[in-house]
């Protein structure tokens, strides 16, 4: 396997490359993660099942999105495919730091740029991707209600349904168009799975986003994401609202927009995510 893995690097860069050393570094709960080197070069690589081969192929056009909007920095994709029993993507190797306030400012910065990139076709994007490894629907929709409504919270609520109970998720999805009313987003590049283990500064003082789940949709999403487990400084979002103030009503949107990622957190984990859910639906409701 690591051979194939290491024949692919040197076709596509062009250079040749032979694993030398390779050790487990942190990649999440979903995939294991290696830095493999050859004593010169190094790379980012994320091993699953072989099954799972799609899931690194949108994480790689994802990243691909992200870097053509010329705002946010990300890991370079280099390769992905099969060796063996196992799917694998490649990627740049990046020397993470903890990063200054005046980093940070500058994420918040960048992201606000990237919020400004516009889709002409709708909300969602070319193809589905993947939310953790649960799968996350992107077809192209007109309106936002209708893809929040469907495509993320209904979807999420089907599939929680088959392990946890949630009494009031019929209410709540006929609620939203009074939860959304008066909001009209503009359909823009969000990252999609914006939680503190997906944001770093490179050791030069780069801010760098990582894992992304992208589609075009509401912007607030990714902000209110960074506030959902915390670990943003308050200079990250002095700098996303110095060049793009949020819209009034975020404050009571940003727990209806997290609602989605604690489903999938029940679906991906169960526990206490699923009393968690039917609190927040009850907090939406009750606003």
């Amino acid at each position: 396997m690591w051979n194939t893995i290491a024949q692919h690097i040197s076709q596509t860069t062009g250079q040749p490359f032979e694993i030398r050393d390779r050790r487990s570094v942190g990649g999440g709960s979903i995939n294991q993660a290696y830095a493999i080197t050859d004593g010169e070069q190094t790379f980012f690589l994320k091993l699953n099942q072989a099954t799972q081969l799609a899931m690194f192929e949108r994480e790689a056009l994802g990243l691909k999105e992200i870097a053509a909007s010329h705002t946010l920095r990300v890991p370079r994709p280099v390769c992905w495919g099969l060796a063996e029993s196992s799917a694998y993507v490649v990627m740049e190797w990046l020397d993470l730091g903890a990063g200054n306030a005046q980093a940070w400012q500058k994420m918040g910065q960048q992201l606000a740029a990237m919020h400004q990139v516009e889709s002409s076709q709708g909300f969602g994007w070319s193809q589905d991707n993947t939310i953790g490894s649960t799968p996350q629907l992107n077809p192209w929709t007109s309106d936002w209600l209708t893809f929040y409504r469907e495509h993320r919270l209904r979807y999420q609520l089907q599939l929680a349904s088959r392990r946890g109970h949630f009494p009031r998720s019929a209410t709540l999805l006929a609620a939203l168009p009074d939860l959304l009313a008066g909001h009209e987003p503009k359909p823009v590049l969000v990252h999609g799975d914006l939680w503190s283990g997906n944001a770093a500064v490179t050791t030069t003082g780069e801010p760098v986003v990582l894992d992304p789940a992208v589609y075009y949709g509401d912007r607030e999403v990714d902000v209110a994401m960074t506030e959902l487990f915390g670990g943003f400084p308050a200079s990250f979002y002095q700098g996303y609202n110095d060049a793009y103030a949020l819209d009034p009503g975020y404050a009571r949107r940003k727990v209806l927009y997290n609602l989605y990622h604690i489903l999938n957190h029940f679906n991906l984990f169960g526990g206490g995510y699923g009393a968690q859910a039917n609190r927040m639906i009850d907090q939406i409701l009750s606003s």
